[in-house]
């Protein structure tokens, strides 16, 4: 008997698998297809202080190993998040959510996620400083030190729930920007976000995208956001959700010898609503495959050899 038990910034979960944000939307159409509260946890949809439309259109295109995309936080708002999202989430969930955050000045990431902070259903506040697909907000702030610790700290003052910073790839050096959140009082990281790519039409002679660059996700990343988490591990002593091209029960096993803790997947849930579903059921026999009694047993695992 196999134990898929992990503790996420001091939340206990059944099992380490978290469908990522912009992924999984506001669970309510996975939980028609199926039980979601197989889920260690979730992420919610971006969340902004006012109702945003997101970037026009064309904004999803292919890519080899992958897709990208340029939404732009399309989202209804907190107020619409608090007031009708989360009540009917609750109705067929009974787990924890992350709170994806995500602003374009300091004072409204503080303002979204001190809203978010005081529902029940909500477990972790999940700070996005790293979106490439906007302007003016997103990766700006993730983008260096200075910028990251100072979103980090500010939210940290008008929260009580275990702030994790989402970091963003596109950077030089992620590891002193990991250091400089976890300096500034974030209790956990999640890496990576998105990779800044592009296609363009030949016959058209233009970007496909009409933001002309958008976020790389899918098996084509799991390679960089490995390394990442395996770097950012050594750096910093807390907790890490991996994330980036996660599609397989193995893909969970090496990131959490990397040094993740919990394990994001969200690519995989555009082509396969139920892949998160199918991760979770095949994770007890690729832990026996590799003689792992205990999954936090290995986590860093792959530093020690």
């Amino acid at each position: 008997m196999v134990n898929t038990a992990v503790n996420l910034c001091g939340v206990e979960l059944e099992n380490p698998v978290i469908p990522a944000s912009g992924a999984f939307g506001y669970g309510r159409e996975f939980a028609e297809i199926y039980d979601i509260n197989c889920l260690g946890a979730f992420a919610i949809k971006g969340t902004t202080a006012y109702p945003r439309f997101g970037n026009p259109t064309p904004r999803i295109a292919d890519a080899p190993g992958g897709m990208l995309n340029s939404v732009g936080l399309q989202n209804p708002g907190v107020e619409d998040v608090v007031n009708v999202e989360l009540p009917a989430l609750a109705k067929v969930y009974s787990k924890k959510v992350l709170a994806n955050v995500c602003g374009f000045s300091i004072g409204e990431y503080v303002s979204v996620a001190e809203r978010l902070d005081a529902e029940d259903i909500v477990g972790w506040i999940e700070l996005n400083v790293s979106c490439p697909n906007v302007h003016g907000g997103g990766m700006s702030f993730g983008a260096c030190c200075e910028g990251a610790a100072a979103v980090t700290r500010e939210v940290k003052r008008v929260t009580k729930k275990p702030v994790i910073v989402k970091l963003t790839p596109n950077v030089t050096d992620i590891v002193p920007i990991a250091r400089a959140c976890a300096d500034a009082g974030a209790d956990g990281l999640s890496l990576i976000n998105t990779v800044l790519a592009m296609r363009i039409d030949p016959a058209a002679r233009r970007p496909v995208l009409a933001n002309v660059t958008g976020g790389l996700s899918g098996g084509a990343v799991f390679p960089i956001a490995l390394r990442m988490v395996y770097q950012v591990y050594e750096a910093v002593d807390i907790p890490i959700v991996g994330m980036g091209g996660v599609s397989t029960a193995r893909d969970v096993i090496e990131m959490m010898l990397a040094g993740a803790t919990a394990v994001g997947v969200g690519a995989a849930n555009l082509t396969n609503p139920f892949a998160a579903k199918e991760i979770i059921e095949a994770l007890p026999a690729e832990m026996e495959k590799y003689g792992i009694t205990n999954l936090v047993d290995i986590i860093g695992g792959a530093h020690n050899g």
